[in-house]
């Protein structure tokens, strides 16, 4: 069992090796599930990305912009597993 140590100020800094136990990396959240009898259970949030979190995720990445033709024969490309 990992023991942690609790700060003045309420905080507690998990161990690496616990992070990596949970799948959790620098920057992700994670939810706390209170239980009876003092106990919770500890687990790497799921993402909540939406479709508008998605779109405009390239933006400005690319050197020249796709016509629509491209994007279409693309799609066509990838669609029939061809590369």
């Amino acid at each position: 069992m990992t023991k942690l140590t609790v700060t003045n100020r309420g905080q507690v800094t998990f161990r690496k090796n616990v992070l990596q136990h949970l799948g959790i990396k620098p920057g992700e959240k994670i939810e706390l599930d209170l239980l009876p009898e003092g106990r919770a259970v500890l687990k790497a949030a799921q993402p909540s990305g939406t479709v508008d979190d998605f779109i405009g995720l390239f933006a400005g990445k690319t050197k020249k912009p796709l016509s629509i033709e491209e994007m279409n024969e693309i799609a066509a490309s990838g669609w029939a597993r061809k590369r």
